[in-house]
């Protein structure tokens, strides 16, 4: 199972995220650099273990508020061997193509983004990543898109807002449900894994991989839990 790091950016800083309330965010404070600069956090991340993947959210882009295109080429000038996934609020075939031609990291296509099935239909056979949103209130955007498995890519994320920041544990349940109806995809848990022994869960379960934040800068996932994991 992969263990991907996961930095928010927000304003051209990282910023600690906590529950979904973007609002709130605020420029992270980690034990494992000074500053917040994604340069800086990436590097420190890196440290712990030799992650392959990185997950980017833009959350300005996401919301429609600017972007943080220019900090991503950065990154992906600075860690090339490292890839890039980037949720930026892109939610049609053309914006996905843009990115690759654009050679900006690959997609990923939140479902709270989407204006309808269609749109995701119509990026059938192109290569991204797809993430089931879920907060507090249900699931995000459509909702022919959270049960119409015929329709999702071969890598999925399972984003549980709620339990992001939150120390609350992984959304088992939730994980159970989409493999049943996934079928043979790879499934990727977003939100609330809090030690090395949430990732032997998943990993039992068939989990692909995790998305992790907090427990890797405040130490609970140490270097060592990691390389159990690489």
């Amino acid at each position: 199972m992969q263990v991907i790091p996961v930095i928010d950016l927000k304003g051209g800083f990282v910023v600690h995220a906590r529950q979904g309330a973007r609002h709130l965010y605020a420029p992270i404070v980690s034990p494992l650099v000074a500053g917040s600069a994604p340069r800086d956090i990436v590097a420190a991340l890196l440290a712990l273990a030799p992650f392959k993947t990185l997950y980017v959210a833009d959350l300005d882009a996401i919301a429609g508020e600017g972007d943080n295109a220019s900090a991503i080429r950065e990154l992906r000038a600075a860690f090339p061997a490292l890839t890039l996934w980037v949720d930026a609020g892109e939610n049609s075939a053309a914006a996905l193509a843009a990115r690759h031609a654009a050679d900006a990291g690959l997609p990923v296509v939140g479902s709270e983004t989407l204006a309808d099935a269609q749109a995701l239909a119509d990026m059938a056979g192109m290569d991204f990543v797809l993430s089931l949103d879920h907060d507090a209130q249900g699931p995000r955007g459509p909702q022919a898109v959270h049960v119409s498995p015929a329709l999702w890519p071969r890598r999925v994320i399972a984003m549980t807002l709620a339990k992001v920041g939150s120390g609350a544990g992984p959304d088992l349940e939730r994980l159970a449900d989409i493999q049943a109806r996934g079928g043979d995809l790879a499934l990727f848990a977003a939100g609330g894994v809090r030690h090395v022994g949430d990732l032997e869960t998943l990993a039992e379960r068939g989990i692909s991989g995790a998305l992790v934040a907090t427990a890797l800068h405040d130490g609970r996932l140490s270097p060592e839990d990691l390389a159990r994991f690489s």
